[in-house]
C-alpha cells in the first residue's frame, strides 16, 4: 500500500523541524534553570510566611465557628472537632511542600512555553523573543500566586467559618445518631471483609482478558479495582448509617459487588449482566420515579447554542474581567452622583464593615445590570459589556469558576427576565441592590418609590438577598479580591484625576460645574475635620448654584 500524497513531504519537514524545535527546548530548559530557583524561593518563602503566621489564627477560628455553629448538634461538633485536627495539622506542611515542588515545575515549564510561543505566527524579532520571553511573566506569576493565596488564607477562609458560625438551621441542627454508629461501624467492617477480596478476585480471573491491553494499564486496573474494592466496602457502613437499616448496609455490600462486575463487563466488551444479584439498598427506591423537585426544576431553560454562530474563544476569567470593568465605570458614576462616598472607597480597602456597600454592593449592583442587560436581549448566555459577546455552557472556557458560578447567574438571569421589569422597577432594584448591606444608609437613601404590591417587593427582596449571596460566594474565589483591589484603585486614581482637572479649570476660569462642586467638596470631607465655617460656606454655594 503506498503512502498518501504528499506523506514524505511532510515527513521531511518534520525532520527539517526537530532540530529546531530542540534547540528552542534547549534555550527554554536553560532560562528555566536561571529562573526556576528565583520562582521557588519567592512561592516557598511568601506561601511559608503567609501560612505559618497565620496557622494559629486559623486553628483558633476554625475551632470557635464549630463550638459555636448553629447548624451543628453536640455530639456532631465533638466529631468535627476530630475530623478538622488531621486537616489543620498536615495544611502547612502540604503548602510548603507543594510550594517547592511548583514553584521549581512552573520555574522550568514557564520559560520553555514561552520560548515557544515566542516563535508563532506574527512574532516580530523572534530571537530577541525567544531569550526574554517567559521569564518575567514566570517571575510575575509566582508573586501574584502568593499575593492570591494570601487573600484566601485571609478572607475567603474566614469569611466561609464565619458563615457556617451564623447560618441558621433551616431544618432542625446537623446531629449524629449516635444509636446507629456501632451499627455502620460493624456493617463497614463487614463489607471491607466481603467485597475486598471478592472484588481482587474477579479483578485477577478478568485480567486475562486484557491481554491486548498495555500492560501497564492492566497492573493500573487490577491495583484501581482493589483500592475501589476497599472504599465500595466502607461505604456500606455509610448507606447502613444513612438509611438507618443494618439489613439495606448488607444488601448494599452485594449489590457492590454486582455493580462492579456489571461495569466491567462493560469495559471488556464481555457478556452483560453479573452473577451477584442486586439488592435495593435505598429506602426511597421505589418512590424515584415520582419525586417531586421544584416548579423550576421541571422545565430548565432552553440554553441551545446556534451552529451558524462562529464559536469564539474566550479568556478563562473573562466574566469578572467584565464585571470589574463594570465596577470601575459605575463607581465613578456613583461617585458624582452621591449614591457612595469616598469614605466607603476608603473602608472597603481598609476591609472595614462600613464598606460593604463598596465591596458587596457595588459588585452585585454590576452583577444585575449584566444580568438585566442579558435578558433585554433575549440572550441564551450573559453579555459582556461589549454587548457582542456571549457566555454560555456551549461556550464557556474551561475553568472551575464558571462550574461553580454560570448556571446559578444564568438561572438568575432567568428570574429577572421572568419579572419583566420596567425601567423605574430595574433603577428602584438596582439601588436596592447595592445598598441593602447597609441598612443605615438604605433608611436614609433616596431609592425610589417601592412596589405597590406586597408579593413584588418581596419578590425584589428575595432577588435582591440571591444577588449578594453570589457576589459573596465570588468574593472569595482566589483572583477575586485582587482584581477588586486593582478595580477600586483605578477608581480612586480617575476621581483624583478629575478633581485636579476641575481644580486647574476652576483656577483658570473662577467658576465650576454643579457636579464639579459637588465632588469636590466630597473629597474635601476627609481632611477636613476643624473648619466648620468652610464647610458651611461650600454647602451654601452647592444650595445657590
Amino acid at each position: 500500500m503506498e503512502p498518501p500524497r504528499g506523506f514524505f513531504l511532510h515527513l521531511w519537514n518534520f525532520i527539517c523541524f526537530l532540530p529546531y524545535f530542540i534547540g528552542l527546548l534547549l534555550v527554554g530548559f536553560l532560562k528555566g534553570a536561571i529562573v526556576a530557583p528565583i520562582v521557588c524561593i519567592i512561592m516557598t518563602v511568601g506561601d511559608s510566611a503567609i501560612v505559618l503566621g497565620l496557622w494559629p489564627a486559623h486553628v483558633i477560628w476554625a475551632y470557635f465557628c464549630i463550638l459555636s455553629a448553629k447548624r451543628l448538634g453536640p455530639v456532631m461538633k465533638l466529631v468535627m472537632c476530630i475530623l478538622i485536627a488531621p486537616p489543620l495539622v498536615l495544611w502547612p506542611v502540604c503548602v510548603v511542600v507543594g510550594s517547592i515542588i511548583g514553584g521549581l515545575a512552573y520555574g522550568v515549564l514557564g520559560p520553555v512555553f514561552g520560548t515557544l510561543q515566542a516563535v508563532g505566527e506574527g512574532k516580530t524579532d523572534k530571537f530577541r523573543h525567544c531569550v526574554t520571553d517567559g521569564i518575567w511573566d514566570t517571575i510575575k506569576w509566582s508573586s501574584t500566586f502568593v499575593r492570591d493565596l494570601m487573600d484566601v488564607c485571609l478572607y475567603s477562609y474566614f469569611s466561609m467559618t464565619d458563615d457556617l458560625r451564623k447560618q441558621d438551621p433551616p431544618g432542625g441542627r446537623i446531629e449524629i445518631r449516635v444509636v446507629y454508629v456501632p451499627i455502620a461501624i460493624f456493617v463497614g467492617l463487614l463489607g471491607f471483609v466481603v467485597d475486598f477480596p471478592i472484588i481482587t478476585v474477579l479483578a485477577a480471573l478478568k485480567s486475562p482478558s486484557c491481554n491486548l491491553i498495555v500492560a501497564f494499564a492492566v497492573a493500573g486496573a487490577f491495583l484501581g479495582s482493589m483500592l475501589a474494592g476497599i472504599f465500595h466496602g466502607f461505604y456500606a457502613a455509610v448507606v447502613a448509617y444513612q438509611e438507618s437499616s443494618f439489613y439495606l448496609g448488607i444488601c448494599y455490600i452485594v449489590a457492590a459487588l454486582s455493580i462492579y462486575d456489571e461495569y466491567s463487563n462493560d469495559i471488556l466488551d464481555m457478556p452483560e449482566g453479573s452473577c451477584f444479584p442486586k439488592y435495593n439498598h435505598c429506602s426511597l427506591y421505589y418512590n424515584l420515579t415520582n419525586f417531586s423537585r421544584p416548579a423550576s426544576f421541571k422545565k430548565p431553560p432552553s440554553r441551545s447554542s446556534s451552529f451558524a454562530t462562529p464559536m469564539i474563544e474566550l479568556k478563562p476569567l473573562v466574566l469578572l474581567d467584565s464585571l470589574f470593568e463594570e465596577c470601575r465605570r459605575q463607581g465613578e458614576l456613583m461617585v458624582l452622583e452621591r449614591l457612595i462616598t469616598v469614605k466607603e472607597i476608603d473602608d472597603a480597602k481598609s476591609g472595614k464593615a462600613s464598606g460593604r456597600v463598596i465591596s458587596i454592593g457595588l459588585p452585585a449592583y454590576c452583577l444585575f445590570q449584566i444580568l438585566l442587560r442579558s435578558a433585554k436581549a433575549n440572550s441564551t448566555g450573559i453579555l459582556l459589556e461589549d454587548d457582542m459577546t456571549e457566555i454560555n455552557t456551549a461556550n464557556r472556557p474551561k475553568d472551575g469558576f464558571y462550574d461553580w458560578f454560570l448556571n446559578p447567574l444564568l438561572v438568575m438571569k432567568d428570574q429577572i427576565k421572568a419579572q419583566n421589569l420596567t425601567d423605574s422597577e430595574a433603577e428602584y432594584l438596582g439601588k436596592l441592590v447595592l445598598l441593602s448591606s447597609d441598612a443605615e444608609k438604605l433608611k436614609s437613601s433616596n431609592i425610589g418609590l417601592p412596589p405597590e404590591s406586597e408579593l413584588r417587593r418581596a419578590e425584589f427582596d428575595a432577588l435582591t438577598r440571591r444577588l449578594q449571596g453570589i457576589t459573596k460566594s465570588i468574593s472569595r474565589y482566589p483572583t477575586y479580591r485582587r482584581r477588586f483591589e486593582n478595580s477600586i484603585k483605578s477608581i480612586s486614581e480617575e476621581l483624583d484625576r478629575r478633581d485636579t482637572n476641575r481644580r486647574r479649570s476652576a483656577s483658570g476660569s473662577g467658576s465650576e460645574g454643579r457636579f464639579g462642586r459637588k465632588y469636590s467638596n466630597q473629597r474635601s470631607f476627609r481632611t477636613k475635620t476643624s473648619n466648620q465655617e468652610d464647610v458651611q460656606e461650600v454647602e451654601r454655594d452647592i444650595d445657590i448654584v
